[in-house]
């Protein structure tokens, strides 16, 4: 059975007290992992190494960098190597957010080689992808979503694939209160799915655990976490309220 997994991304936020402190206060609430189930906290650089250690022991809980360098090192000043972050025991790393892509212009040929640094260093990448507003509008989604998986995924070999995970995120929907309904994000998931299983078969393509980002809330997770495709979520704003994530947490399938 492929892994269920709810992913938090902190983004640019809290200092790391008040990451301390949410991470006390979600740890004091109950919830439960079955053994096909994880967390992953996906928290700024500075403080990757005192997240691991504070999480340290508990199972199928796992820290995950948001970003790495397509460079294996050199004089790139301010990057963060896959080189450094296998050297801290950084199980995940967040790559191609929609939000790298835009501010940063981060090419599918770069995202193919940050994902080639991560496999060598033995990092597991959660890629992400997703159309803008403007596309979905114009019903080009499927083709959109198609190239960024084609160009920045399909050089990989299946054993490297195999157990992958993939955040599909509707820029529309990030940060907008605005959700992609049920059917929007099930039939994206399972487009997903069909891409990979033509590329790779089908085994491949149900070992990949295929994630929702795009304003997951305590009030809705457990509806979209329910769609056949849809093997947890990729969280923002509501990673950051312990109570909410929590119930997030408990709604993977």
């Amino acid at each position: 059975m492929r892994k269920q997994i709810a992913a938090a991304n902190w983004k640019m936020n809290l200092t790391l007290q008040q990451a301390e402190e949410l991470l006390d206060e979600l740890h004091s609430i109950p919830y439960s992992l079955d053994k096909d189930q994880e967390v992953i906290f996906g928290v700024p650089f500075p403080y990757l190494a005192q997240v691991e250690q504070k999480l340290a022991g508990r199972n199928n809980v796992y820290v995950a960098a948001q970003n790495c360098s397509d460079k294996k090192n050199g004089a790139y000043t301010g990057e963060v190597s896959a080189e450094m972050l296998q050297s801290i025991a950084v199980d995940y790393v967040i790559i191609g957010h929609s939000e790298r892509r835009e501010y940063f212009n981060e090419s599918h040929t770069m995202l193919a080689g940050k994902i080639n640094l991560c496999l060598e260093h033995g990092i597991k990448p959660i890629f992400c992808c997703g159309e803008p507003l403007a596309v979905r509008e114009a019903g080009t989604q499927n083709s959109y979503v198609e190239t960024q998986l084609t160009e920045s995924l399909f050089h990989l070999t299946a054993a490297q694939l195999t157990g992958f995970v993939i955040a599909y995120e509707p820029i529309w929907a990030i940060g907008t209160g605005k959700t992609a309904s049920n059917e929007q994000a099930q039939e994206m998931h399972a487009h997903i799915r069909s891409i990979m299983a033509n590329q790779y078969g089908a085994d491949v393509a149900g070992s990949i655990s295929i994630l929702y980002g795009g304003s997951v809330k305590a009030n809705n997770a457990k509806d979209i976490f329910g769609q056949p495709d849809v093997d947890g979520g990729l969280v923002g704003g509501a990673s950051m309220v312990a109570a909410d994530f929590a119930v997030i947490i408990n709604s993977l399938k």
